[in-house]
């Protein structure tokens, strides 16, 4: 019984992994964009 909830958790780990890897890209190309254009207007 221990092995299947053990094997439901990583199944569950690797499932949100996926979903939230191209969102937190995604957050992280446009925040990058956004604060070296600030940067960039300053300087």
């Amino acid at each position: 019984m221990r092995t299947i909830a053990d094997f439901f958790r990583m199944i569950g780990s690797a499932v949100a992994t996926v979903v939230t890897l191209p969102f937190r890209l995604l957050a992280r190309l446009f925040g990058g964009a956004s604060r070296g254009g600030g940067r960039a207007r300053r300087a």
